[in-house]
């Protein structure tokens, strides 16, 4: 039975609030959520003020009809927000998102009085203090123990990850070739294939084809074994390839792909255009060779025999609504009917890949994957490689920066490497054989260095002492060259004859050697600017102090 979505009233009914007007309140005050927030989050607050917060109260403290707290009653009920309860009373176990539901509550007094502000008529008799303190809605602690399991599993599963590629693509193609040889012998007759020993089965209702394995006599529906060895590499490859979040991935159609020109060179390379979903923002990725040939071969497989992809609706679980018949790529066929691929089928077919694969972790349990494990891994071996922290931003879809560090694991090894990457640096520039007595060679050498070899032609060069020129000494476009201003005729000199030279590169089509002169007639213009700057900066003023010029050398005729 597939469930539509309920109106704020029937979430909040669902929970039986014996008192009426605490129930219409809290009706009116989801209804005014509604707009901004999605399905999923307003189911989630429904539960946590009419089940979690209001209904425990009545529960605990019958009669009570007011948002004004006593201390005694808000602290009993923070205490039991602690932890889950059955319906006997019995205490299960600690709360995970205790803090989200302080949250839910703490917004609800808040909300209440800024909307009081604007509407008091409406909102003004609900006003009471918050009887929860911002002390207690800190998740720091919670979110650092989070992000540590996090990234303890991201470390897990990344080495696993290539080893998980081969079991998935050496299980499809198994599959793949026990299905066809199946396809082909009649029933009761045994056959190999894949190096098993099988004999097909007789043929029952359906189009499945089931074989019996004669070593176990185990029987195996190798027609559901081939769609799912297909669906489970085709999956892994686009999650692994694209970091998309699955719903994204289960959202991708025919229409997706977009074919995009290269502005510089005009190169048609294709993309792959991802619905809005968390976000509300779509992306462009880049369709690499690998990702291209995963697609291509999820389209033949779904088109079949047919001229286009079938459309069909999707069902989406937590907005519970249908999309618009679409041609969507990952669907499958049940019985004879199309139907879009569901979440559940998704971690089926992922936990049956792994399981298959046999994978363990150190201590030689079982690894697990989720769709959202291949985004970690995908973000934190994009940002190892060397990918820019923004570029890994913009193919997840992330809003900040920070979203996207958080999402890289960080490798104990490679805070080590760098660190001894960094002394090597430091070490490979102050050599050891610098460690000792100065020679008085070296002494003068030096002492000479900043004037006798450091003169140019058109001024002074400032590279470092004990370097070697590293543009060839071609000084007009270097910028380590400190202009002279006496030598201005000399550069404006070889500022004319560059002219003459690019007037007969023009007429003889040297288009290359075109541009180096005009690198150069740009660098000889700076370095113009640059001398009549520094002779500027030189000039003689005269602060009209009195001198004896006039008079000096005249001598005066006796009388």
């Amino acid at each position: 039975m597939v469930r539509s979505q309920k109106t704020p009233a029937e979430l909040v009914d669902q929970y039986a609030i014996s008192n009426g007007q605490i129930r219409d309140l809290l009706v009116d005050y989801i209804s005014e959520l509604v707009a901004g927030r999605d399905y999923a989050t307003v189911v989630s607050t429904a539960c946590d003020l009419a089940k979690l917060f209001w209904k425990d109260l009545e529960n605990h403290h019958p009669g009570i009809d007011s948002l004004n707290l006593d201390p005694a009653v808000a602290a009993a009920w923070k205490e039991r927000s602690r932890f889950v309860w059955d319906r006997d009373g019995r205490q299960l176990r600690p709360r995970a998102s205790n803090a989200a539901l302080l949250l839910s509550v703490r917004a609800l007094y808040r909300d209440l009085a800024r909307w009081a502000a604007d509407d008091p008529a409406r909102w003004s008799r609900w006003v009471a203090p918050c009887p929860i303190r911002d002390a207690e809605c800190d998740q720091r602690k919670q979110i650092a123990s989070r992000k540590a399991r996090i990234d303890q599993r991201t470390r897990t599963l990344l080495p696993a990850l290539p080893a998980l590629v081969d079991a998935v693509t050496r299980r499809h193609r198994d599959a793949v070739t026990l299905f066809d040889a199946a396809r082909q012998v009649p029933p009761e007759t045994e056959f190999t294939a894949a190096a098993r020993r099988m004999r097909r089965c007789r043929r029952v209702r359906g189009t499945h084809v089931r074989c019996m394995d004669v070593d176990s006599g185990r029987t195996h529906d190798v027609t559901f074994e081939e769609a799912d060895a297909f669906w489970s590499w085709a999956l892994v490859e686009v999650l692994r390839h694209t970091g998309m979040r699955i719903e994204e991935v289960l959202e991708l159609t025919h229409h997706s792909f977009v074919a995009y020109t290269l502005p510089t060179t005009g190169e048609v390379v294709p993309m792959l255009q991802v619905a809005p979903s968390k976000t509300d923002a779509e992306r462009l990725l880049l369709v690499s060779p690998e990702l291209g040939e995963v697609l291509t071969a999820i389209i033949h497989r779904v088109r079949g025999v047919n001229a286009a992809i079938p459309l069909v609706s999707a069902y989406d679980e937590l907005e519970l609504v249908w999309s618009p018949p679409m041609p969507f790529l990952f669907q499958r066929t049940f019985n004879t009917e199309h139907r879009h691929m569901p979440r559940a089928y998704v971690s089926a077919c992922l936990n049956r890949a792994v399981a298959a694969s046999g994978l363990t972790d150190a201590a030689n349990a079982p690894l697990s994957f989720t769709p959202h494990d291949f985004r970690r891994l995908f973000v934190t071996d994009a940002i190892r490689s060397g990918l820019p922290p923004h570029i890994a931003a913009a193919i997840c879809g992330h809003q900040t920066l920070d979203t996207t560090i958080g999402y890289n694991a960080i490798y104990p090894e490679d805070v080590i490497n760098h660190h001894r990457a960094f002394i090597a640096r430091r070490r490979a520039q102050r050599p050891s054989e610098e460690y000792r007595d100065l020679r008085p060679e070296e002494w003068d050498e030096f002492l000479g260095h900043p004037v006798d070899k450091r003169k140019v032609a058109l001024g002074v060069c400032t590279r470092d002492y004990g370097t070697t020129c590293i543009h060839e000494h071609a000084c007009v476009r270097c910028p380590q060259l400190r202009p002279d201003p006496d030598q201005m005729p000399r550069l404006k000199e070889i500022r004319t004859n560059l002219l003459d030279r690019m007037q007969e590169a023009k007429e003889h089509g040297w288009l290359g050697e075109v541009a180096a002169i005009e690198a150069s007639l740009a660098a000889a213009d700076r370095k113009l600017e640059a001398m009549s700057a520094i002779a500027a900066r030189h000039t003689v003023t005269h602060l009209g102090m009195p001198d004896f010029r006039a008079a000096t050398g005249r001598s005066t005729s006796e009388t």
